[in-house]
């Protein structure tokens, strides 16, 4: 089953566009009309790597005209319009004069826009990815309401996921040096990258896009952004036929969690972890495999725990008395994220289905991710 998922951190990188008077030549021009907009303020960002960076603003009168101004990036870059809670999304590239037509009640819906056929395409793209956020939403309340069981949901999400994927390739392979490319990549479930970087397969397509951005945008920032987040995906999934020259990919710190235990005490990983080597499991054990895989577990610790070897266990089951009672008389690490399925650390590792683990090495850095539990043997051996 192919995981979708995304690094928290894992969003745009840009370089901000902070002059906004240059020459003609340099610069491009986001301008239109916002009906029923007369008094109220619309604003222009840079989307960067962690947030939406505010550029300019403007409070609109009459009309609702609106015109803003920047300079040009050596690559592909984005930005938004932004009133009231809802925002549009453009691509800039090598247009010089865009215009966007719209109103107020359904500003980042039915907006019309000319002079960049990667925006109308990043618009698509972005109701493609509206509509799997909506199913994800439906899905985890099915779930959150005990009408859908832990393994159907994940199989659900992952149908949407796949769904998204599906089309967002055509997008993709369409042009991979586009912005739509690059935009494509970056789209999110539940916070969560659509298209997995640890995935094999999405590797590919992260692999990709990389080389040709890193052919006509060598300097740019974000082909840096692609180039590391490619290489990293190889480093952990081991996935050594594609290649991408002269990359150097630094092991990944974990970061660290603190949740409760059986008897409602705080375990922190790093106190666990602390010259040993981990396996950070993320499970629930109301999945109809977990038994099984649990004495798989146990094996394992009973044959490297006086080694080095230990286990920290995160359940994200919805019934705390269930998992309380089963994970009672486990000899290893067993806590619980109270948040389940929302919780944010699943975001910071990446992880949407589950069981899933990752092995840290004895300082402290992340060295693989297993989907297959019967993968751990083998790698602790190479680490202990």
């Amino acid at each position: 089953m192919n995981h979708f998922y995304t690094v928290k951190s894992i969003a745009f990188a840009s370089i901000c566009c902070a002059a906004l008077s240059c020459s003609d030549e340099n610069q491009f021009s986001i301008s239109g009309n916002i009906e029923h907009g007369a008094g109220k303020t619309l604003y222009f960002d840079n989307i960067t790597a962690s947030s939406a960076v505010l550029l300019d603003s403007a409070v609109l009168k009459g009309e609702g005209a609106f015109r803003f101004t920047g300079k040009r990036s050596n690559a592909p870059d984005f930005y938004q319009l932004r009133l009231d809670g809802q925002a549009i999304n453009i691509a800039v590239d090598s247009t010089e004069k865009i215009t966007v037509k719209t109103d107020t009640v359904s500003f980042a819906r039915n907006y019309t826009l000319n002079g960049s056929v990667e925006s109308e395409k990043i618009k698509e793209l972005t109701f493609l990815q509206l509509t799997a956020n909506q199913d994800y939403r439906k899905l985890a309340m099915a779930y959150h309401d005990k009408t859908l069981s832990l393994d159907s949901f994940q199989i659900k999400i992952q149908e949407v996921a796949n769904l998204y994927k599906e089309k967002a390739k055509e997008y993709i392979f369409e042009n991979l040096s586009s912005a739509t490319a690059y935009f494509a990549l970056f789209q999110q479930i539940n916070g969560l990258l659509i298209f997995d970087p640890y995935d094999k397969s999405d590797s590919k397509v992260f692999g990709a896009v990389a080389n040709l951005w890193n052919a006509n945008y060598p300097d740019a920032q974000r082909t840096k952004h692609l180039k590391q987040l490619f290489t990293n995906s190889l480093k952990v999934i081991r996935f050594d036929n594609m290649n991408m020259e002269n990359h150097i990919v630094s092991n990944m710190e974990y970061f660290d969690i603190s949740l409760p235990s059986v008897d409602d005490s705080q375990i922190r990983l790093s106190e666990v972890s602390a010259g040993k080597v981990i396996l950070l499991d993320f499970t629930a054990y109301e999945l109809e495999n977990s038994p099984a895989r649990n004495e798989l577990l146990a094996s394992l610790y009973k044959k490297y725990y006086g080694k080095g070897f230990d286990i920290y266990q995160i359940a994200l089951d919805a019934d705390k008395h269930f998992w309380k009672n089963a994970a009672m008389n486990l000899p290893w690490n067993c806590v619980i994220e109270p948040k389940s399925i929302y919780s944010e650390i699943l975001k910071r590792y990446n992880v949407n289905n589950i069981p899933v683990s990752f092995i840290i090495d004895r300082k402290g850095n992340i060295v693989a991710r297993i989907d297959d539990i019967r993968q751990v043997d083998k790698e602790i051996q190479t680490r202990l």
